[in-house]
């Protein structure tokens, strides 16, 4: 707290936008609902705003978030223009002379920048994805215009592209609001209150994976995990809790996709907003579980792996991108490649759950040290003020220069 208020007081009234794709059903937006409430409290001058776009868009950027995470699946020249018009016109409703500080959320507004050659304001572009394997057309699509910016913010170094001339990249993960709804203290007995009404046995065993209905998320994997885990627990139910977001036209397709391989399974939950699951459900449906999953094939960050740990759950994770950072195998929880693997850990936290709550325990302390919102807010007042050139007394974040 004192970091961030030193860190403050030589930024008061900096006029700041945050523009992203979507404001609901994504980590992004989450973030931002208590991050923009922070740095106004910190004296800042803070807008969020969120771009337009119609369906072609948004099947056009689901095509660059899934290549920049390796898939093989490139742009066409339709496709191409499609990205630029939308960027272009949203351009249009912009005034960048209202702000000092300008931060562009992820690739699908990336190309803004392009229509501001002459701009006073800095522009930094945050990416939460994955990048160390991208799709190297889509990438080099992409690269001219990153490189317009005077920052970037990735969660991993290895996220950074391995291109000429890019700005310089700060390295910092994300962070989870240990006061919101979905974070909150919430006892045992009210997480089995709600999951009741949503026709959860509360006397039985759950595993829970909470995430967007992606094939990155790997769904249908924790389908498999799970049969090879009933097979020693014939009583256990799994929960697969996501979100619909506008800007994932492929979720849709993803979510029905999930709800057939379940296969009329009674005991899978498959659950969304749709359904009237929202913060505080998802709140219950961690807190109650014997098990939290996150069985990503592809992941960003992960921070439903750090909210099952704040809660002192059992965590059992994808050995993949930013998770890696959050746990400390077979210490603070499990990372897996494989339904198998997945399964096999299940079955050792649910066969030894004292062992299993223990560890989760030395978990939420990690996230207590390195993942709650105030670190993440005291990270942008550093960067803020590295960029217009004041002293942070000290106070630094990792950068990386430029390829």
């Amino acid at each position: 707290m004192e970091e961030i208020k030193r860190l403050a007081e030589p930024i008061q009234g900096l006029r700041v936008l945050h523009l992203s794709a979507t404001a609901f059903g994504g980590g992004v937006a989450e973030i931002q609902y208590t991050l923009i409430p922070l740095m106004h409290d910190a004296g800042l001058d803070v807008e969020w705003r969120v771009i337009h776009g119609q369906e072609e868009f948004f099947n056009v950027t689901k095509t660059v978030h899934n290549a920049l995470q390796g898939d093989p699946r490139g742009l066409s020249t339709e496709d191409r223009a499609i990205f630029r018009r939308y960027n272009e016109l949203n351009a249009a409703q912009l005034d960048d002379s209202d702000y000092d500080i300008i931060i562009i959320h992820d690739p699908q507004p990336v190309a803004l920048i392009d229509h501001f050659p002459s701009s006073k304001a800095k522009w930094i572009w945050r990416c939460h994805i994955d990048l160390s394997t991208p799709n190297p057309d889509v990438i080099d699509f992409l690269v001219p215009s990153i490189s317009r910016y005077d920052a970037m913010i990735f969660h991993l170094r290895q996220y950074i592209p391995d291109r000429p001339g890019l700005p310089p990249a700060f390295i910092w993960p994300p962070a989870i609001d240990p006061l919101a709804p979905k974070n909150m203290a919430l006892s045992r007995e009210d997480a089995a209150y709600i999951l009741d009404q949503f026709g959860i046995d509360v006397e039985r065993q759950l595993l829970t994976q909470v995430s967007r209905f992606d094939p990155w998320k790997d769904p249908l994997g924790v389908i498999d995990a799970y049969r090879l885990v009933k097979e020693k627990f014939p009583d256990v139910q799994l929960a697969l809790v996501g979100s619909m977001a506008h800007d994932d036209p492929e979720g849709w397709d993803f979510y029905n996709r999930t709800l057939a391989y379940a296969d009329g399974d009674p005991d899978i939950f498959i659950l969304s907003n749709l359904n009237n699951v929202g913060s505080v459900e998802v709140n219950a449906f961690q807190v109650h579980s014997d098990v939290v999953i996150q069985k990503s094939i592809r992941e960003g960050f992960g921070l439903t792996v750090s909210e099952g740990l704040w809660k002192g759950r059992p965590t059992v994770a994808g050995r993949v991108g930013g998770i890696v950072s959050q746990i400390r195998d077979r210490e603070t929880g499990w990372l897996v490649e494989s339904p198998e693997e997945c399964a096999r850990a299940c079955i050792e936290a649910m066969s030894d759950p004292a062992r299993a709550n223990a560890m989760a325990l030395k978990g939420k302390e990690d996230v207590r040290r390195k993942f709650l919102t105030p670190r993440l807010l005291r990270d942008w007042l550093v960067l803020f003020n590295r960029q217009l050139g004041n002293d942070t007394g000290g106070v630094d974040v990792e950068m990386v220069a430029s390829v």
